[in-house]
């Protein structure tokens, strides 16, 4: 980590939680790294309110549940008045759960699991650093209202797809509203779909069914050896690598709780190097927004198997880094917006051939 110097100030942060026990475990996590600094902590929305104004925070860590009024509410309010960049820091009952995913869609970039033990502490005093790093260097967006479900048109998946093609989709910071954007556009009749998203164990069940809610393809959290079929995303469960074997003539998943790879678990990395040995040329990949360089590598080894691999470009993104890294490695064949990409995949269904040609 590069030296604090006058020149690089330390993030400012504001922790806001209705628990003083959470507030100190956060401050003291927080309070530990050299690059960073609480400036304040609030115990609700109206204490928080006057805290972002006199302190101007570049980071906020925000709790959904809160007495008076919810972190909800505020999240919208601070997003309309005074954006800062904010990690939701929430339990993971299934409410919690379900709010968080709101909130993310409000303009919240990252989620933090709150701590529940001695174990868990140790976890938040690894992951909360990298995530209020990344949150500092993010662009907080707030995604439009959510279409209608489509659950209702639903209907078998049509002969017209390349039965061959696996479509991959990785992302971090700013991911989940990325990952919906994407998939509501596409029809029931997609190719079959693996998605990494860096999200906390317990949170991408919750993530798994909003999408199903939302998109015309079938969407659920992965459950090892599921097999693949078009009108299928399966979503990597938090804390488990998703890997893509062949099975047949056709393809399966398989979860594993390795070592973490790129400080992350699932790691986009793992899933897009395992699309590139098990479908090779007949692999998209795709790396949306996100801090760090996870995915960056497997889309260098997807694009060496002969699969079309696209970025998401930097105006588009809430945190530029993982495809920069993708970029930077010659691993891109397409840099595209986030408006755009759906279209790409949508040729993409149809047949992968000539993917990157079709797209300049």
């Amino acid at each position: 980590m590069p030296p604090v110097t006058a020149s690089r100030p330390r993030i400012k942060v504001l922790i806001v939680d209705d628990s003083a026990i959470v507030r100190k475990l956060l401050s003291e996590a927080i309070a530990a790294e050299p690059d960073m600094e609480v400036v304040g902590t609030a115990p609700d929305a109206y204490v928080a309110r006057d805290k972002v104004l006199a302190l101007k925070p570049e980071v906020l860590t925000l709790d959904i549940e809160m007495p008076g009024m919810d972190g909800i509410t505020f999240l919208k309010q601070l997003m309309r008045d005074h954006p800062v960049a904010t990690i939701i820091v929430s339990s993971l009952g299934q409410s919690s759960c379900t709010a968080t995913l709101e909130a993310l869609r409000c303009g919240a970039v990252d989620v933090l699991a709150k701590p529940a033990g001695p174990y868990s502490v140790g976890d938040l005093r690894k992951s909360l650093a990298a995530k209020i790093r990344g949150a500092a260097a993010a662009r907080p967006r707030i995604a439009g209202e959510p279409a209608a479900s489509l659950r209702e048109e639903r209907r078998p998946a049509s002969n017209s797809c390349d039965l061959r093609t696996v479509i991959a989709i990785g992302a971090s910071t700013g991911g989940t509203v990325a990952i919906q954007e994407i998939l509501q556009r596409l029809s029931a009749d997609m190719p079959p779909m693996v998605v990494t998203q860096h999200i906390p164990a317990g949170f991408s069940l919750a993530f798994a069914n909003r999408l199903n809610k939302l998109c015309a393809m079938e969407v659920r959290e992965a459950v090892d050896g599921d097999s693949l079929r078009r009108g299928l995303a399966l979503v990597a469960p938090g804390d488990y690598h998703l890997l893509l074997r062949r099975a047949g003539a056709g393809y399966a998943v398989e979860l594993q709780q390795g070592p973490e790879v790129c400080y992350q678990r699932p790691s986009v990395d793992v899933m897009f190097a395992s699309v590139a040995q098990a479908a090779g040329s007949h692999g998209v990949g795709i790396l949306l927004t996100g801090m760090g360089t996870d995915g960056a590598k497997g889309l260098l080894a997807l694009k060496r198997a002969g699969a079309a691999t696209i970025a998401q470009d930097e105006a588009s993104c809430v945190v530029y880094g993982m495809p920069r890294e993708a970029v930077r490695l010659e691993a891109v064949g397409i840099v595209a917006s986030l408006a755009d990409i759906p279209g790409i995949l949508s040729r993409a269904g149809r047949s992968n051939a000539n993917v990157e040609a079709k797209a300049m």
